[in-house]
C-alpha cells in the first residue's frame, strides 16, 4: 500500500511550518490503522508511506477505514483539511535490510496516483481477492496505461458510501454477481388446503440448509428471503438487492401423502435458467427429493462447485413424518418477534421431539425459541439460558456434527457471561461444519467487540451481514459496528439504507448519530418515528429518555424510566436500559450502579458500553475497570481463533 499526500509541494511553499504539522497529524493519524490491520511500516517517502500486509484483505479494509478517519476529521473543521491518495497491488517482493523491492512495489506506486484526493485504487489482482469478501463497492477504470507498464492494467475505484448515499448509480454499476453466492427465495404454496404454507417455507429453509454444507458456497439466510415471498421483483433486482450471482426458486402442492415439487436454478447475470426439474412422490421420500435438489442445484453451477458423482452432506432424518412436518411447523413462526408465535413455534418442537425423541434439529429448535423468548423479554433471562442449553446440550448429543446447535451453545455461553475460550470453540466448530451460519459470526463480532477487539468485531459483523443482509439483527450489529468503530457517516448511510427494512433499528441508530453530533432537532425528529411505529418498545423509551436527559429535562428522563421499569418485567433491557438514561443526566453514579447490577445478572450490554461513542465519559471512570472485570471482559483476556 502507497499513501501520497495531495498538493504537498505547493502546501510546503506556501507555508512550511503548517504543512509540517499536517504531516505529524496525518502519522499520527495513520499508524494506528495499519497496526490494527497487522500491516508494517516499510518506509517513510516524506509525505507518504509504504506499508506491507500478509492479506489483500487487510491492506484494503485499512485503505478504506484511512479514507474514512480522514474524511471524519476534516468535516470537524477548525483545522486545514489532509487530502491522501492510496494505491494497493498484491505482488512477490524481494526483501533488501528493512526495505522492500520489486515489480509489486512499483505498480503500487503507479496506481496510486489514478486514485483521487480522498480515494483508493485497487489493481485487478487485489479486487479479485477482496471483492466477495468485503460490504465495499468498487467500479472499474478503464484500462490504463502506467509509466514503465507495458501493458494496461486493469484497475478498480473505491466508491466511498457518502458519494452515493446508500442509492447511486454508480454502486448499480458496480455490482458483479458472484455465481458462488446463492439466494433460495421462498417456494410458492400451490396446494388445494392454505394451511400447507408452512410446508412451502419448510422445504425452503430445509434447502437453504442443505446447500448450505456445500464447501465454497455461500448462501443467504432464511430471514433475508422472507421478504420476496410474493414473487413481485425480477431476478435482476434481488440479486442486487442480496448480493447473490445466483437465484433458486420453485413450487410444492402437497396433496394428502403426496408431494409436487418444482425448481429451477437462475444465473442473474443472464436470467438463464441453469436446471429446471420436477418431482412428483410421496411424502416419506420429501428427504430424498431435498438431497437431489441440493445436489443438482451444486453441480449446475458454472464451475461446478460439486462435480458429478461427488457425496454432499444431508441433513439429518427423522424417525417419523409427523415429527418432521412438527418441526417444519415450529421453523415457520421461529423468527417471529410475538410472544404467542413463539409459544406456538415451542409447542410444535415439543411435539417433533415427542414424535421422535432423537430428532436433534428439532431440539436446536427449542433451544432457539427459549433464546428468543428470553431476548424478546417473554421469558426471564435465566430461564432462557437454563432451558436453551439444555436443549442444545441435547441437541449436540444427539449429533455432534449440527452447526446449529454449536452455535446455540456459543450463543447460550455469550448469554450468560462464560469464559471467552468456550463461545470462540464453539462458534469455530460450527463455521467449520457450516461456513454459512450468519448467526455464528454475528455472536463472534459481539465477542471480539465485547473486548474491545475492533478488527475482529467488525469483520464479523461484516460477514453475517453478507450472510443475512435483510435480517434485522444482522442489520443492527452492522450499524453498531460502524458506529462504534467511529465510522459514523458510514453508520448514518447504512441506518438511512434500512429505514424501510429496519425501521426501528435504523431510527433509533439515527437518533444516536445526531445525539452524538449535539444535533437534537434531527434526533427529535427521529425519536419521533420511533414512538409512531413502536411507542412503548425500548428503542422509544430510552431514545426519548436519553435525548431528555442530555436536554437537561429531568422529569422526562425519569418518567421514561418509570415506563421502562413496567413494561419490561424479564428479557435483557430494563437495568441497562435506565442506566443509559441516568448516564445522559449526568448521574455516573446511577449509571453505574445499574450497569453493574445488569453485570451481575448477565445481561449487560458489554459492546455499547465499550465502545459506543455516546459513552466516552463513562470510560474515564475508575469503576469502568471493575464493570468490564465483572462482566468477565477485562481489558486484553482474549484473543479470536484465527
Amino acid at each position: 500500500m502507497f499513501t501520497d499526500t495531495v498538493g504537498f509541494t505547493a502546501s510546503a511553499q506556501a507555508n512550511e511550518g503548517r504543512t509540517l504539522e499536517q504531516l505529524r497529524q496525518q502519522s499520527e493519524l495513520l499508524r494506528p490503522l495499519w497496526a490494527l490491520h497487522q500491516g508494517r511500516e516499510i518506509k517513510s517517502t516524506g509525505d507518504g508511506f509504504l506499508v506491507e500486509f500478509d492479506s489483500a484483505l487487510k491492506a484494503v479494509q485499512c485503505a478504506v477505514n484511512i479514507q474514512r478517519r480522514i474524511s471524519e476529521r476534516n468535516s470537524e473543521g477548525g483545522q486545514a483539511p489532509i487530502r491522501v491518495r492510496i494505491g494497493v497491488h498484491l505482488g512477490d517482493v524481494v526483501q533488501n535490510g528493512s526495505d522492500i523491492l520489486g515489480d509489486a512495489v512499483n505498480l503500487a506506486a503507479r496506481i496510486e496516483p489514478l486514485a483521487q484526493p480522498g480515494g483508493v485504487c485497487v489493481s485487478r489482482a487485489v479486487y479479485e481477492q477482496v471483492r466477495t469478501k468485503v460490504t465495499e463497492r468498487f467500479e472499474k477504470l478503464e484500462p490504463t496505461a502506467l509509466k514503465g507498464v507495458e501493458l494496461p492494467m486493469e484497475v478498480y475505484r473505491w466508491i466511498p458510501s457518502w458519494e452515493t448515499n446508500g442509492e447511486a448509480s454508480r454502486t448499480e454499476d458496480a455490482f458483479v454477481p458472484d455465481r458462488t453466492r446463492i439466494a433460495v427465495l421462498p417456494f410458492a404454496n400451490i396446494s388445494p388446503d392454505p394451511n400447507d404454507e408452512y410446508f412451502a417455507d419448510g422445504l425452503t429453509e430445509e434447502l437453504i440448509a442443505s446447500l448450505s454444507l456445500v464447501p465454497r458456497l455461500k448462501v443467504i439466510a432464511r430471514t433475508s428471503v422472507l421478504g420476496y415471498k410474493k414473487g413481485e421483483k425480477k431476478v435482476a433486482a434481488i440479486g442486487r438487492e442480496l448480493g447473490v450471482g445466483t437465484v433458486v426458486e420453485g413450487s410444492v402442492r402437497r396433496a394428502a401423502a403426496k408431494i409436487r415439487v418444482t425448481v429451477q436454478v437462475i444465473d442473474v447475470a443472464t436470467e438463464e435458467h441453469l436446471w429446471t426439474a420436477k418431482y412428483d412422490d410421496n411424502l416419506d421420500d420429501i428427504f430424498a427429493v431435498q438431497s437431489e435438489i441440493a445436489s443438482k442445484v451444486a453441480t449446475s453451477l458454472p464451475g461446478s462447485l460439486a462435480p458429478s458423482g461427488t457425496t454432499l452432506r444431508e441433513l439429518e432424518r427423522p424417525k417419523e413424518t409427523q415429527a418432521y412436518l412438527s418441526y417444519l411447523q415450529g421453523q415457520a413462526l421461529i423468527w417471529q418477534t410475538d410472544e404467542p408465535s413463539l409459544r406456538k413455534s415451542l409447542d410444535h418442537f415439543q411435539k417433533a421431539v415427542e414424535s421422535d425423541p432423537t430428532f436433534a434439529r428439532a431440539y436446536a429448535g427449542l433451544a432457539r425459541v427459549y433464546v428468543n423468548l428470553g431476548a424478546e423479554g417473554y421469558l426471564s433471562w435465566t430461564g432462557a439460558i437454563e432451558m436453551g442449553h439444555a436443549a442444545a446440550e441435547r441437541a449436540n448429543n444427539l449429533d455432534p456434527e449440527l452447526a446449529e446447535a454449536h452455535t446455540l451453545l456459543g450463543e447460550i455461553a455469550f448469554m450468560a457471561d462464560a469464559p471467552a475460550e468456550i463461545l470462540d470453540r464453539e462458534l469455530r466448530r460450527a463455521l467449520e461444519i457450516n461456513p454459512n451460519l450468519a448467526q455464528a459470526h454475528s455472536i463472534l463480532s459481539s465477542l471480539a467487540g465485547s473486548f474491545g477487539i475492533l478488527e475482529s468485531y467488525v469483520l464479523e459483523a461484516d460477514e453475517a451481514y453478507r450472510l443475512d443482509p435483510l435480517s434485522p439483527p444482522m442489520i443492527r450489529r452492522q450499524g453498531e459496528a460502524f458506529f462504534n468503530t467511529g465510522r459514523v457517516q458510514e453508520a448514518e448511510a447504512h441506518w438511512k439504507k434500512h429505514l424501510e427494512t429496519d425501521p426501528l433499528d435504523a431510527y433509533r441508530g439515527l437518533a444516536e448519530c445526531y445525539m452524538l453530533a449535539r444535533d437534537f432537532p434531527r434526533a427529535e425528529s427521529a425519536i419521533q418515528e420511533l414512538e409512531r411505529i413502536a411507542p412503548n418498545s425500548d428503542p422509544a423509551l430510552v431514545s426519548r429518555g436519553f435525548l431528555a436527559g442530555l436536554n437537561g429535562d429531568r422529569q422526562t428522563a425519569l418518567r421514561n424510566i418509570a415506563k421502562i421499569e413496567e413494561v419490561f418485567k424479564k428479557g435483557t433491557s430494563r437495568q441497562s436500559s435506565i442506566g443509559y438514561i441516568y448516564f445522559a443526566l449526568g448521574d455516573l453514579d446511577r449509571f453505574f450502579e445499574y450497569m453493574l447490577a445488569a453485570a451481575k445478572n448477565h445481561t449487560l450490554p458489554a459492546v455499547k458500553v465499550r465502545l459506543c461513542p455516546l459513552f466516552q465519559a463513562a470510560r474515564k471512570d475508575s469503576r469502568f475497570v471493575m464493570l468490564v472485570i465483572q462482566a468477565g471482559r477485562p481489558m486484553q483476556a482474549y484473543r479470536p481463533s484465527a
